[in-house]
C-alpha cells in the first residue's frame, strides 16, 4: 500500500476518498495525528499529517519515529513524502517542484533511529541512496502523464527549525552541494530505509532561501501561502496517478 506523508500546505488530500480514520500507538509514542484511510482512483491510500492536522507540530517536535512505526505497521510498502522547501540553487524558483535525490542532514536532538538500546546487536543501513530510484521513477512518470513539470534531482539540506536560515548559513549549505533547504526531511528518509520502506519525497520550492531573490534582505513569510497553494495541486495531481504505479 502507498503511504502519503503530507508537510506543509498539504495537510489533507482533496483526491482521497475517505473510508475511516484509524488512531494508531506505537512503542514510540504517538504519531502526528491518527491515520486516514481511503482510495485515490480506486487504490488505496494512507495519508498522515506530519505537523498534525491542525499544523500544530513543529519539525524539531514531529515524532518521526511513531509516524514511520505507524505507517509500516498499517502496511505500507511505499511512502511518499511531500514537503515545502526554501530554494538555494538558482533554477529552484518559488513554484517548482522538485523530486529530491540526495539529502544533507543538519537537524541534533531528534530521535533518529529505531536500533538503539545496548539490549539489541549494532545494526548499520546503507544511505548511499536515501530515496528509492524507482519509487523516484514512479513519480517523474506520473508527473509527465499530468502535465506537470517536475525537476528531477538535488540535495535537500534539513535544518532543525523552526526559525528559518540566515543569509551565512544558506551560504554554507551551498558550498556543501545543497540545492534547497527544509527542516523534516531528516530523520524521516532515514527512519524509512530502516524499516524497509520504499521512500521519495516530493519538494515544492515556497520561497527564495535566505540571501537569494526576493529573500535577499529577509523572507516574505505572508506570501508562501500564495505560492504553495497552486503548487500543492499540481502535487495531488502527480499523487493521483503515482498510485497507479507499482514497484517491483
Amino acid at each position: 500500500m502507498l503511504a502519503i506523508i503530507g508537510g506543509t500546505g498539504l495537510d489533507q488530500l482533496g483526491n482521497l476518498k475517505i473510508t475511516h480514520r484509524q488512531v494508531i500507538r506505537t512503542p514510540f509514542g504517538e504519531p502526528s495525528g491518527a491515520l486516514t484511510f481511503g482510495t485515490i482512483n480506486q487504490h488505496e491510500v494512507m495519508f498522515l499529517a506530519r505537523h498534525g492536522y491542525g499544523h500544530t507540530i513543529p519539525p524539531h517536535e514531529v515524532n518521526y519515529r511513531a509516524n514511520l512505526w505507524a505507517l509500516y505497521e498499517q502496511g505500507a510498502k511505499r511512502v511518499i513524502a511531500v514537503a515545502s522547501v526554501g530554494g538555494i540553487r538558482a533554477d529552484l524558483t518559488p513554484g517548482e517542484i522538485v523530486i529530491p535525490d540526495q539529502i544533507l542532514d543538519y537537524t541534533y536532538g531528534r530521535p533518529f533511529t529505531f536500533f538503539d538500546g545496548r539490549e539489541r546487536p549494532v545494526i548499520h543501513i546503507d544511505f548511499t541512496l536515501p530515496y528509492s530510484p524507482m519509487l523516484r521513477k514512479h513519480i517523474l512518470t506520473a508527473a509527465e502523464k499530468a502535465n506537470v513539470k517536475c525537476i528531477d534531482g538535488g540535495v535537500y539540506a534539513t535544518t532543525q527549525g523552526p526559525r528559518l536560515e540566515t543569509k551565512a548559513e544558506i551560504n554554507r549549505l551551498e558550498r556543501d552541494g545543497a540545492d534547497m533547504v527544509g527542516m523534516t526531511g531528516m530523520p524521516e528518509a532515514a527512519l524509512a530505509k530502516e524499516l524497509g520502506l520504499s521512500y521519495a519525497a516530493i519538494a515544492v520550492v515556497v520561497n527564495y532561501a535566505a540571501g537569494r531573490g526576493d529573500s535577499r534582505d529577509g523572507i516574505h513569510l505572508d506570501s508562501i501561502s500564495k505560492i504553495a497553494e497552486p503548487a500543492m495541486a499540481k502535487v495531488r495531481n502527480i499523487l493521483g496517478l503515482v498510485v497507479e504505479s507499482d514497484e517491483k
